[in-house]
């Protein structure tokens, strides 16, 4: 059974690697791009719970705890990398 939250076409295939789809915008975007991209979709799916025909409201309340997990990693990778007070929380 495909994961609602984070399902299979999420992920594709790189020279013969399966790449999950946020990894690659995590790359692309780096991580103080990536921390406002999770943010970003958390909002949009907390936002949108209860608004969309036939979704479950769980569902979307599970993608935006997803997106906010991510980001919580991606913070914590970001404060072990630097000392925490060189990083602009507030711009971020």
């Amino acid at each position: 059974m495909d994961d609602p939250v984070n399902p299979k076409h999420y992920q594709f295939e790189i020279n013969g690697f399966r790449v999950e789809a946020f990894d690659y915008i995590r790359v692309v975007l780096g991580d103080a791009g990536a921390l406002a991209y999770c943010r970003g979709s958390a909002l949009k799916y907390l936002s949108r719970a209860g608004q969309k025909d036939g979704q479950p409201v769980a569902q979307d309340l599970k993608k935006a705890a997803w997106f906010c997990v991510r980001a919580s990693h991606i913070a914590e990778d970001m404060a072990a990398a630097t000392d925490d007070d060189e990083i602009d929380w507030d711009n971020l």
